[in-house]
């Protein structure tokens, strides 16, 4: 695990949100946040449906991930921890094939 590299994406969005205001102009406003998420994954769905290429979809979820950080920074939660727990905890799943589609979720 290198938390360096989380670290300082973590520091730039910080400071995205200290340039902006963020904390004063609403946009650490949580159902906001949830509704730009949103607005991400479907744009994700967009480079998927339509082929638009490694690059745009990278950048699609460059901006997910930005927006994830900035929720965490929002919210005051330790999203490195949260994190490494949910993997131990998905880890400890197993899986099984839902419509050929591999799932690892908690099955009843």
């Amino acid at each position: 695990m290198n938390t360096d590299s989380y670290r300082a994406m973590l520091t730039a969005v910080q400071a995205f949100h200290d340039k902006h205001r963020c904390k004063e102009n609403g946009g650490e406003d949580l159902v906001y946040r949830v509704a730009l998420m949103t607005e991400e994954l479907g744009e994700i769905s967009e480079c998927v449906t339509k082929g638009k290429g490694k690059a745009h979809l990278a950048e699609e979820y460059a901006d997910l991930m930005i927006l994830v950080m900035g929720t965490a920074i929002a919210a005051d939660f330790d999203l490195e921890h949260a994190f490494w727990d949910k993997l131990k905890q998905l880890d400890r799943r197993g899986g099984r094939l839902v419509k050929a589609r591999i799932r690892v979720s908690e099955f009843d």
